[in-house]
């Protein structure tokens, strides 16, 4: 991350109060904080953090950035490499997220400006965003990019403040208890906001009174402290906990006890009006949102602006041009084989940085394209502004800018890559020859006044309106669930077989190999030469390997199981073909039956498979696994540890006859807990990935991962005795209200749901299909609803669970997910 104010090694020592352990180069500027080795280098003089995280620690990449002309690492441990040591600057200190948290700490304290801060469970994001959009007009803003709101994120924001400043706004997350101390010390906010407190980290805390004396030690030393009034829960702990302290309390609510006393709401089908009471005098406001949510982050928005001192007039000007916060990255099946990210909510060079390093994280296309807006809400001159942008797209590897604005248009002499620009939206729009985007991955990022819309509309890929959404932060947090409990070492295997459950090939296989997943697995070798035509080129296993596809699997250096000596016979054989192309023996997965009676040798097999294994000198073993047949079922646990034991002794007695060791895994993600012990050093990551677990207690941890939607293509009235879909199966007992929507069983959904057995969800509430499910669509009935034509309807996701999909249909989850439809599109976000 670039930082606001440049800063001179001997100054940069001097912040963090550290001396170097080894200075071996000339006195330089640093001008970037580098903590993600996967990062692009923006510039000549960064500065390399190697934090120590429960998941990685950032010493393993030293020799990686060392590489890329880092030259500068503040380190815990001291790099063996003399290279390094004696042409960088290593400085070493005692833990380096306390020196990163000390540089932003004196980095705050010299550009000293109000602070806002924010936390709570839900909203901190959007209170934040709203925020700016409503004060940005009276104060030079700095705050925090996305949600930049944990220990790490927290002084990265810091680190982008100026001088030119005069309020920050930033976020503060916990997720386990004693981490806000530190926090509140580093943002040592003049007014706080605490937004409400919910389930979120759950697991991490004995009670939700826990969890909010924990976020309260943000505010130590606030002024001003804003909340609903009418939370008891929040009301009683903030008085106990902070009651004692010279701190205003400035609450909203309908209590009479409130400083902004709500006095009436009127809602409509689009806008909210709020009446309140504030110093004895009536107020309103007007807001475009009806639901609670939105409701709750615009009360503590209006709080806020009147500690900040605007008035009543300009508040309620305001407050009706506030518009959604689109939090996430989307990336969408474009025109002409490309693919589309959909970044066109907001426009300033935060936000910008952290597009493009979603775009950077895409390879299936090597060409990287950006529709750029004029950046409307930087605080800088444009010709700095501009210069900056431009060093940024280069450095991030961009191959082409479109830029759309008259202010981009007159630096356009900056930007030393192909471009071209536009006016306007509707000039581009008119103009563009859309033959010239093929092949290529494309970042929209504009400010709304643009209407990027218009452009995503152009340029994606018309699609069904049935849509499957894949939440890749959901991904992540599961994967990063299972890690947590794993011993040191151990690596992950995970399953990308059957277009990855159904979430699609690439793209997960992509993010999982963005966080350092150790192995990835397919069931046919197709699957593996797609992903390698993809640009992956992580190790995979074949789960399936046929004889068609051996010459292919040797090509792409594909890794296959081998369950039996058939198998075998084929893979020896494609190996005499490519004996002169082999640079080194050719790694396979030796697959043991121990008790499911499925694929595997048996106990039998190993004195032959070890004499042939030895024999063949092209082949290496690259780990030996086996299936469990109940590890998340506590009746069949002592069968479990059978099969374990068996284990034992056939890889032991494997790794002794050939020689050497190798990989071993047996637990799939239901028995990573259940049986530690068995670890090993890889363990196999399926289902559990997309959110789906047969164990409740692991259920409750996981995010949802996928949701299927649609929406209302009509509406219409039946009256009684009407029948609805063929064979009349249905015939409605009264005046009903139906909806139809544009998904059948060619998409994925059964038939078996038809005539009450199958309900989906329509704005806040359970609709029950009706009629038989036709091919291309269903009924559903919205008689007691309040729905219209283009309403979203979700299928399954987090508001209907995909496993009560499962059990109205006596099946499981896995055959719901692999068995949606291809033409059903997936569209992939992050936030």
């Amino acid at each position: 991350m670039l930082l606001a104010e440049k800063y001179t090694i001997s100054r940069f020592l001097e912040t963090i109060q550290a001396r170097p352990y080894r200075f071996g180069m000339p006195e330089r500027d640093i001008e970037e904080v580098i903590i993600d080795s996967r990062k692009p280098i923006l510039t000549n003089n960064a500065v390399f953090f190697a934090l120590k995280t429960p998941k990685n620690d950032g010493h393993k990449y030293i020799e990686e950035l060392f590489d890329k002309g880092v030259r500068v690492f503040v380190v815990s441990n001291v790099p063996d490499d003399d290279v390094i040591t004696r042409e960088a600057v290593i400085i070493r200190v005692d833990n380096t997220l306390s020196a990163l948290q000390n540089f932003a700490f004196v980095h705050k304290r010299e550009c000293n400006i109000p602070i806002i801060g924010i936390t709570g469970s839900n909203g901190k994001t959007i209170v934040k965003e709203w925020l700016f959009q409503l004060l940005n007009s009276k104060f030079n803003i700095v705050r925090s990019p996305k949600s930049y709101n944990s220990q790490i994120g927290v002084p990265l924001s810091l680190l982008q403040m100026s001088k030119e400043n005069t309020l920050g706004i930033f976020e503060a997350g916990i997720s386990k208890p004693g981490e806000m101390s530190s926090l509140g010390s580093l943002l040592d906010p003049q007014i706080g906001i605490l937004t409400n407190i919910g389930p979120a980290h759950d697991e991490y805390f004995k009670s939700w009174n826990q969890k909010l004396k924990n976020k309260l030690e943000l505010f130590i030393m606030s002024k001003t402290l804003i909340y609903n009034g009418d939370d008891e829960l929040i009301d009683k702990g903030v008085h106990a906990y902070l009651g004692h302290l010279p701190i205003e309390f400035f609450t909203w609510g309908y209590q009479e006890k409130n400083p902004l006393r709500i006095v009436s709401m009127l809602s409509n089908h689009q806008h909210t009006i709020i009446e309140a009471i504030h110093e004895d005098k009536s107020v309103r406001i007007s807001i475009p949102f009806t639901d609670k949510a939105s409701i709750e982050n615009a009360m503590h928005c209006w709080a806020t602006m009147i500690k900040t001192g605007a008035e009543n007039e300009f508040i309620a000007e305001m407050m009706p041009t506030l518009s959604p916060v689109e939090m996430r990255l989307e990336l969408k099946e474009g025109i002409n084989n490309c693919s589309i990210i959909n970044d066109s909510y907001s426009s300033d060079l935060n936000s910008l940085s952290i597009a493009l390093d979603f775009l950077g994280q895409q390879q299936q296309h090597p060409r990287r394209t950006i529709i750029l807006s004029d950046i409307l809400q930087s605080g800088k001159e444009e010709l700095e502004l501009y210069t900056e942008v431009s060093h940024l797209l280069k450095s991030k590897g961009i191959n082409r800018l479109i830029g759309i604005g008259p202010a981009i248009l007159k630096y356009g002499h900056l930007f030393d890559i192909e471009k071209r620009f536009y006016v306007s939206t509707d000039e581009f729009l008119q103009e563009f020859n859309y033959r010239t985007l093929h092949n290529e991955n494309i970042l929209l990022k504009g400010a709304r006044i643009f209407e990027f819309e218009k452009i995503l509309e152009r340029l994606q890929q018309k699609a069904h309106e049935t849509v499957l959404e894949i939440n890749l932060d959901a991904l992540i947090h599961n994967l990063n669930y299972y890690r947590n409990d794993l011993h040191p070492g151990v690596k992950v295997m995970a399953m990308v077989k059957a277009f990855s459950y159904g979430s699609g090939g690439f793209e997960i296989a992509n993010m999982l190999q963005y966080y350092h997943v150790d192995y990835l697995t397919v069931a046919y070798a197709d699957e593996g030469i797609e992903l390698r035509k993809s640009g992956i080129s992580m190790p995979i296993m074949v789960m399936n390997p046929e004889e068609q596809g051996m010459d292919g699997m040797i090509r792409y250096h594909l890794e296959p199981e081998i369950y039996n000596f058939r198998v075998l016979d084929m893979l020896e054989k494609a190996l005499q073909t490519h004996a002169e192309d082999l640079k080194e023996p050719f790694p396979v997965h030796i697959k043991f039956d121990t008790g499911m009676h499925r694929l595997g040798f048996e106990k039998e097999d190993l004195l032959e498979l070890s004499v042939r294994l030895v024999r063949n000198r092209n082949i290496k073993v690259c780990s030996a696994f086996t299936h469990l047949a109940g590890s998340d079922d506590p009746s069949l646990d002592e069968f479990t540890e059978q099969q374990i034991k068996l284990f034992n002794e056939l890889t032991e007695e494997l790794s002794k006859d050939i020689g050497y060791d190798f990989l071993r895994h047996i637990l799939n993600s239901g028995g990573i807990r259940r049986f530690e012990h068995a670890q090993y050093n890889m363990v196999r990551l399926g289902i559990s990935l997309y959110g789906i677990s047969a164990n409740p207690r692991e259920q409750e941890f996981l995010q949802n991962v996928s949701t299927l939607k649609t929406v209302i293509s009509q509406t219409k009235y039946i009256k009684p005795g009407d029948t609805v879909g063929y064979g009349r199966s249905f015939t409605a007992q009264f005046l009903m209200k139906i909806a139809i929507i544009p998904i059948g069983y060619a998409d994925g959904l059964s038939r078996r749901l038809s005539n009450g057995v199958g309900k989906v969800w329509v704005n806040g509430k359970i609709a029950h299909i009706i009629g038989t499910v036709c091919m291309d669509m269903c009924m559903i009935d919205i008689t007691d609803i309040e729905a219209s034509e283009g309403d979203t309807v979700i299928i399954f996701g987090k508001e209907i669970p995909i496993q009560e999909l499962a059990d109205s249909l006596g099946t499981i989850p896995y055959e719901i997910l692999t068995g949606i439809s291809r033409r059903v599109k997936r569209i992939y976000f992050q936030e």
